[in-house]
């Protein structure tokens, strides 16, 4: 077996990195997100990216970082609410969007990974989503084809993973992770805690080693609250 563990983020995205890829990035909001790879990408300097992700991060943390130094050409993203740089490169022209429903993401994501090109929902029909795409009738009902998404590269994080690349994610980060895992090209993940063998319960395994080719320990884990909110205290 190949060694998958490597010594930090820029030796494992080594040889993986060119202008004009498309990146896959795990995470919802500021849970899950491989912090020390997007940190290793903006050092990189890569440029022109297609970023395949949930959201856009925040400004200056997360992909915000990567927008920010002006590396991501377009996004394909659900909700980029919380982010007024992409506000900002969206309306100047300088970023494309192609939004897509949530759960339409996550299939078309987990499609990509599964090896399906394309499936059809009813999700987004006589909306803008369907514009220019094919429409299909199944029992009297109009569905829209959307294409499975593969990436160049696949970045994760999980709690725990072990040499072979078995990775768990704990709770809520187990959000986009598993699906964005299976859709790269190469997947590398960067995880917070590296286990000996025969650690996991096989039915504890989130994500099995067969997809992921190469494997960091975190050293950013800042796990930011994207927005708080705190109860007034009543007088």
């Amino acid at each position: 077996m190949a060694e998958k563990i490597f010594d930090d983020a820029r030796s494992a995205l080594a040889g993986l990195l060119f202008d004009g890829m498309t990146i896959a990035a795990g995470g919802f909001g500021l849970c899950g997100i491989p912090e020390t790879l997007i940190d290793a990408l903006v050092e990189a300097g890569v440029g022109n990216l297609t970023i395949i992700s949930n959201n856009a991060g925040v400004d200056n943390f997360g992909l915000g970082k990567l927008l920010r130094t002006h590396q991501v050409k377009k996004m394909i993203s659900s909700y980029v609410g919380e982010n007024r740089e992409f506000e900002r490169q969206y309306l100047a022209g300088e970023l494309e969007i192609e939004f897509c429903p949530q759960g339409t993401l996550a299939e078309r994501i987990r499609a990509g990974g599964a090896g399906i090109p394309g499936f059809y929902t009813r999700t987004g029909v006589g909306t803008l989503i369907a514009e220019g795409k094919e429409l299909k009738e199944f029992e009297g009902e109009s569905f829209v084809l959307e294409r499975g998404l593969v990436a160049d590269l696949a970045i994760v994080k999980a709690r725990r993973g072990d040499r072979y690349g078995n990775l768990q994610f704990h709770k809520s980060a187990r959000n986009f992770n598993p699906m964005v895992a299976t859709c790269g090209r190469a997947t590398v993940a960067e995880v917070e805690e590296l286990v000996p063998d025969g650690w996991f319960d096989p039915d504890a395994v989130h994500t099995p080693g067969v997809f992921v080719q190469r494997l960091i320990l975190a050293t950013s884990n800042e796990k930011r609250i994207e927005r708080r909110t705190v109860r007034q205290e009543e007088a």
